[in-house]
């Protein structure tokens, strides 16, 4: 364990983990609960580093029922999912605190949201800097490299670190357009 960076508190049977214990990533995941023969096995939670976490059923190490809970207390469905659908876009804490006052704008879940450096993407678990193709946290740690799939999702739907107007052609725009002026003569 010491070789990838994880750590082990708990209980062991010959060596391997067995009982209950936490098992800590290299990420800072944590897994808590019950272990069997060096496997996640019974009950168990996974806490992620930003607050999220993923409570299960698991048999040797493969997790057989659970749920999932985003950090701001949003639990997942997967039936009749109503959340960010395209009637209701808001954010899960504008759904339970109401929407903030006209000219402040919520950007992300978290507001004030988090700062992103500048070039980079606002992942939702940390920043993206599309040139390295690299996500680190908020905090600045490594979190991982972004597969072409991750990198194109990134590009087209996360919140950029500068202002921008999205999806406006002002040449055609009726709304930027000045409006054509009549001369009417009697």
């Amino acid at each position: 364990m010491e070789f990838i960076g994880s750590s082990y508190k708990g209980d062991t049977k010959n060596g391997r983990m067995d009982g209950k214990g936490e098992y800590t990533f290299p990420t800072e995941t944590k897994y808590e609960g019950e272990m069997k023969e060096g496997m996640f096995h019974g009950k168990g939670v996974l806490h992620f580093p930003n607050g999220s976490k993923y409570e299960a059923t698991w048999e040797n190490g493969i997790a057989k029922q659970g749920s999932f809970t985003f950090a701001d207390g949003l639990q997942y469905q997967e039936k009749d999912w109503d959340y960010c659908d395209g009637y209701d876009r808001r954010f899960y804490s504008e759904r339970c605190n109401g929407l903030r006052p006209a000219g402040e704008s919520q950007l992300s879940d978290l507001h004030p949201p988090h700062i992103i450096p500048d070039g980079c993407y606002d992942c939702g678990d940390g920043s993206y800097d599309p040139k390295a193709r690299v996500v680190t946290s908020y905090s600045g740690r490594f979190l991982r490299n972004a597969d072409d799939s991750e990198h194109e999702w990134i590009l087209r739907t996360c919140r950029k670190a500068w202002d921008e107007a999205v999806g406006v052609d002002p040449e055609n725009s009726r709304f930027l357009k000045r409006p054509e002026t009549s001369v009417v003569h009697f």
